[in-house]
């Protein structure tokens, strides 16, 4: 028997760096890709899935009618779809009575008319108000939206919200999540809750201790945990059932079921699903079924969590827009890779190559999709995956979008430099991406930072996909940046104004690395001194301000400012390769977020992004 072709499954024998210098992986490493795809010498088994437009062809050789999503049923003539058929989930039916599935896109994304927005860049978690219970919540989220329209802006870009695993220590990082379909109930804000009024006495000491956390000059996420874990148990003994309660749970099915009992079980036995009795190791087992049946109680508890962060989220949608933020992968011992583990690819883990952010590459340690797994499960992973993702929001980030042509996978126990790039089926998952943004009313930006196919911008524009324009990294000034695209100075992962032009952001990265990329630092500061047109003496707030009146002038039709920034904030949210050096995704901003509207150089950087 002969070994499977690596190119017929996608996996690449060799690729170009951002140097454009080619790179070979090691055998060890596609042999291990082939092995984790259970890859055959026949190559990949035909998809059971088409993803077609309303121009394109689809294979309709024995099929005889289409099963319309919603009902009804139209017979096909002479293989041709049928022009009433809408854009949707549909079914082929064959001559033998079988079906498949059929998913009609309208190609490209939704994008509104006369899209010209600018917002606010906020990690949730570090804009405390003074009711707060030491980290930002969905309330905070709300007022700081109310806040934000009055002053003319009409986004916000709030970090990822999703679940992590239950329990301490609580994952800090919002890109490593259990489940990118539900959300992190660390961001519900009690008092906000039906019954909240009338338990005040019993929750008055959670209370008290929640606010205590606010003067921390770090977010303390196990003790927000303990506290608001034990105020929602008082609130849920005292629920005696709600019809909005029963509706949303109808609406989240068996995805809402199946998170809830994987989040159960890991609250009882852990993470290592090793350490799990035996049976329930898969959502689909008769094990798995009865010990559901066993644990109702608990599995509703967590149910109803999602239904008040549900209803929390949509409240702060309504003040303004919401662009989400889809992290490129999930948490290996996750629920999502528990529920889909048949899509995933197991002892894989996803990164970046060497390149100038990293000489040795970075591993995430992120289950990837595997692309043939995930197609013959009819993409259903990757519809709920974005159409989670989409839920309240007005916008949608794609971090890392490049990871729907191609993702760098890395084995297990492997260095990152030794990974290589797996393709994706990206012709379908752009047309399921652009089904979903039109069901949702939102428009899609593309994360398209890294080293990215020339093919992959030019394939996002087609779409109708915003490019993500970071002023750090442009040759050229912001009134030159398309207009398709988000603009913005800096990012979650990147230096703050303030950081660079201190030099504040390098001397940390001395600190915690033991040493920096000077090069990459140096051209950083000399980009924004020729941007600003300043000396090295002129005050960082000057700086600041002026920074922000050339990204004001880009033809961008987003442009988001960093609550960092505004505020002169030296440290950025996250150091990349920093997770024990460094309390990353953990700093709080310098002031509430009732000052924060209060700011005068807040109010001017609006003041510069409205005009």
């Amino acid at each position: 028997m002969s070994p499977p072709d690596p190119s017929a499954w996608g996996v690449l024998e060799s690729y170009a760096d951002h140097r454009g210098v080619v790179r070979r992986p090691p055998a060890e490493t596609v042999a291990r890709i082939l092995a984790a795809m259970g890859a055959r010498d026949e190559g990949p088994p035909r998809a059971p899935v088409q993803v077609i437009t309303r121009d394109e062809p689809f294979r309709s050789e024995t099929a005889v009618a289409i099963e319309v999503e919603g009902g009804g049923r139209e017979s096909l003539r002479g293989g041709l779809l049928p022009p009433e058929v809408p854009f949707g989930y549909h079914h082929l039916v064959h001559a033998d009575d079988s079906t498949s599935r059929l998913i009609l896109s309208p190609g490209v994304c939704f994008l509104p008319a006369r899209l010209s927005v600018w917002g606010w860049a906020l990690q949730l978690y570090s804009a405390r108000s003074r009711e707060s219970w030491g980290i930002g919540d969905l309330h905070d989220l709300a007022g700081l939206g109310r806040w934000a329209h009055s002053v003319g802006a009409g986004a916000i870009l709030v970090n990822p919200l999703g679940a992590v695993a239950p329990g301490t220590p609580q994952q800090a990082s919002p890109y490593f999540p259990s489940s990118r379909c539900f959300l992190n109930p660390i961001y519900l804000r009690i008092e906000d809750l039906p019954g909240a009024g009338e338990a005040s006495d019993e929750l008055t000491r959670f209370a008290e201790r929640g606010h205590g956390l606010n003067s921390g000059s770090l977010i303390d996420r196990d003790a927000v945990y303990a506290d608001k874990m034990g105020a929602l148990e008082v609130l849920w003994s005292r629920f005696d059932g709600a019809s909005g309660f029963e509706h949303y749970r109808a609406a989240r099915g068996t995805l809402l079921r199946d998170f809830a009992t994987h989040t159960a079980i890991v609250e009882r036995y852990g993470s290592d699903r090793s350490a799990w009795p035996a049976g329930l190791a898969r959502p689909d087992s008769l094990q798995t079924d009865q010990w559901r049946r066993a644990h109702e109680e608990r599995i509703g508890w967590h149910e109803w969590l999602q239904w008040h962060l549900d209803e929390q989220l949509g409240a702060a949608s309504r003040e303004t827009g919401l662009i989400h933020d889809l992290p490129v992968g999930v948490d290996p011992a996750g629920a999502d890779a528990w529920m889909w583990q048949d899509a995933f690819a197991d002892g894989i883990g996803v990164g970046a190559p060497p390149d100038e952010l990293s000489a040795a590459g970075q591993g995430w340690g992120l289950a990837p999709f595997d692309p043939w797994k995930l197609q013959a499960a009819g993409y259903e992973p990757f519809i709920q995956t974005v159409r989670g993702a989409l839920r309240h929001g007005a916008g949608l980030r794609v971090d890392h979008v490049m990871g729907l042509f191609r993702l760098y996978w890395i084995p297990d126990g492997m260095p990152s430099s030794a990974g290589t790039y797996v393709r994706y089926p990206a012709r379908d998952l752009l047309n399921i991406l652009a089904l979903e943004s039109h069901r949702a009313g939102a428009y899609i930006i593309g994360e398209d930072l890294g080293t990215v196919e020339a093919e992959v911008r030019q394939e996002m524009g087609d779409r109708n996909m915003l490019s993500y324009r970071v002023m750090w990294f442009e040759e050229a000034a912001p009134s030159s940046y398309p207009e398709l695209s988000l603009a913005t100075v800096t990012n979650h992962d990147l230096p703050t104004i303030a950081g660079v032009w201190t030099g504040a952001d390098v001397e940390e990265q001395q600190q915690v690395l033991g040493s920096s990329n000077m090069d990459g630092a140096n051209a950083i500061r000399e980009r924004l001194q020729k941007l600003v047109s300043c000396p090295d003496d002129t005050p960082v707030e000057e700086v600041i301000e002026r920074a922000y009146a050339l990204l004001a002038d880009a033809p961008s039709m987003v442009k988001i400012a960093t609550l960092e920034d505004a505020l002169t904030v030296r440290r950025r949210p996250n150091i990349p390769a920093t997770t024990t050096q460094r309390p990353n995704w953990s700093l709080p901003l310098p002031v509430s977020a009732e000052e924060i509207e209060l700011d005068p150089q807040v109010n001017r950087i609006a003041q510069l992004l409205s005009r």
